[in-house]
């Protein structure tokens, strides 16, 4: 008998075993399931890491990080590794560990801690240096070919206005690395066209103000070209001591910056499509919110599952690399409200619906595009008894009682004559006030616009109520009797403790002022990540 049992024992584990999955120590990447049961899946497992994509710069050490030394003063970009100071007016070496430029440059940096700043022009105590230019060069990794079309992005910094007016810029090419420097010995030599072996390729007018810029140029080449500098165009600079700054010159081939996420019709279309370029040398993995889509391994994506961030994995040969993130959101689109009151007893129909109660009501339209339209209503029916209506708006906005606007703060006598139907005497109380709700917020942890805040400019008693409803009308956050401009009391973008989805949201708010009036505000709110 006890053989028996051990025999049953033993035959009952083979088959568990069998038929179990296997234990893994690394995350499967592209099975949509948590392979190694640490709680993350797929792209969202450290397991998984590849990087996301960034075309290969032809210009070496593009955002200055990789240094020689630390900069102590101006004219030190020999301090950045590859770079060559094109010009003899000299371009200056910005970085975090050491000095920071003629003037004080917009923070963070765009990549890493290094920059260059550079002037045009130069003013002294007559007339000033119009041909002080300064440039900064470097001697491609690879040399643009003749015809082929290539792409610079780069980003252009800007300091205080009256250091850093309005100016144009200019990208130059030479077919030779020994073409830098140029104008060796002369400080007002000017620009690289004003000798034999330069080209201008392209120049862009900038402009701003104590912030960081991305621009771009295109250029193909009719010639071979080895070397580029950029910096000041040829014109002559004013007499002020203009200076800029420069980070991140990434110069490759037109077609890798278009290796991203796009989609090929309105993003409420049912016939949407996603797509990234095609190569019958690459395969495919789409992904979205770092889960693998089991089974999308093209480069197009047919009907995309929802809102959310998609992904796609790219694999060559020798290769790996993640798209860019792309952020899904179907755009929900809101009409004015309706805000009306009527006598008692009275009905309003709204799509059909006959409404005998005051309230909110929500409904969903559809636009020509196939986008859900959104159309408040803001229901009060009078009392029996009532004979006294106190009503805030907006400037520019109107109220109406039984049909007839008003729009200016004041105090109305006999408003609801006898041809509306109300036959009591109505006392309406009308004023103006201000309050601000953002339209959109990013609940990402980066510590910018994380949270769903109301701000007030006007003296408010309380929020009497803030209430926050998906599209369909399910109550997602709620917040009673809380004061304005107050974070504590902010939605943090999450649903239960659970990250909501991105998308679009309804915002109810009920504003109670000092003198117990209340105001109602409805709109649409975007969830961003």
């Amino acid at each position: 008998m006890r053989r028996l049992f051990f025999l049953i024992v033993a035959c009952f584990f083979s088959i568990s075993f069998e038929n179990s999955s296997p234990l893994v120590d690394e995350e499967i990447c592209d099975n949509a399931l948590d392979d190694d049961m640490d709680g993350l899946i797929d792209l969202n497992d450290p397991d998984c890491d590849c990087p996301e994509f960034e075309a290969l710069s032809l210009i070496p050490n593009p955002s200055f990080e990789d240094t020689l030394c630390c900069p102590q003063s101006a004219a030190e970009l020999n301090c950045a590794a590859a770079w060559i100071q094109a010009s003899e007016p000299t371009t200056d070496f910005v970085h975090s560990c050491g000095w920071y430029g003629w003037a004080p440059p917009p923070a963070p940096f765009p990549d890493g801690e290094g920059c260059i700043g550079f002037r045009n022009g130069r003013p002294n105590a007559t007339s000033g240096q119009p041909e002080w230019k300064e440039y900064c060069g470097a001697c491609l990794s690879g040399p643009l070919e003749v015809g082929r079309a290539y792409r610079l992005e780069f980003y252009i910094g800007f300091s205080w206005a009256d250091r850093s007016p309005p100016t144009d810029i200019a990208v130059y090419g030479a077919a030779d690395c020994a073409s830098l420097p140029f104008g060796s010995g002369n400080i007002l030599f000017g620009c690289p066209t004003n000798g034999p072996d330069w080209v201008e390729l392209d120049q862009l007018s900038v402009s701003g103000e104590m912030e960081w810029q991305k621009k771009e140029v295109d250029l193909i080449p009719d010639f071979n070209i080895s070397a580029i500098a950029i910096g000041p165009t040829c014109e002559h600079a004013a007499n002020v001591d203009n200076y800029y700054f420069l980070d991140k010159l990434v110069l490759a081939p037109a077609e890798l910056f278009d290796f991203k996420v796009q989609t090929t019709s309105h993003p409420c279309n049912e016939e949407l499509q996603m797509e990234i370029p095609f190569s019958d040398t690459l395969q495919y993995q789409w992904y979205k919110d770092g889960i693998a889509l089991i089974g999308e391994t093209g480069h197009v994506l047919q009907n995309p599952a929802g809102e959310g961030i998609y992904q796609v994995k790219v694999e060559g040969a020798n290769s790996c690399f993640i798209t860019d993130v792309f952020n899904f959101v179907i755009p929900v689109f809101a009409s004015d409200t309706i805000e009306t009151t009527l006598c008692f007893g009275e009905q309003f129909i709204f799509n059909q619906e006959l409404i005998t109660e005051s309230g909110f009501y929500v409904d969903t339209l559809k636009t020509v595009d196939g986008c859900d339209s959104l159309v408040f209503l803001d229901l009060n029916i009078l009392d029996e008894n009532s004979d006294t209506v106190r009503a805030v708006i907006f400037e520019g906005e109107s109220f109406t009682v039984a049909d007839r606007p008003f729009t200016e703060v004041g105090e109305y006598l006999n408003v609801l004559d006898a041809y509306t139907g109300c036959d009591s005497l109505v006392h309406l109380f009308l004023d103006v006030y201000k309050i601000f709700i953002p339209s959109a917020f990013s609940p990402n942890n980066d510590g910018i616009n994380d949270l769903f805040t109301i701000y007030s400019n006007i003296e408010t008693e309380t929020l009497k109520s803030v209430e926050i409803f998906d599209r369909w009308g399910g109550l997602v956050f709620r917040e009673q009797n809380i004061f304005p401009n107050n974070f504590s009391f902010s939605w943090d973008g999450k649903i239960k403790r659970e990250t909501a989805g991105v998308g679009t949201y309804v915002y109810k708010v009920v504003v109670a002022l000092q003198d117990g009036k209340e105001k109602k505000f409805f709109g649409t709110l975007v969830l961003l990540r």
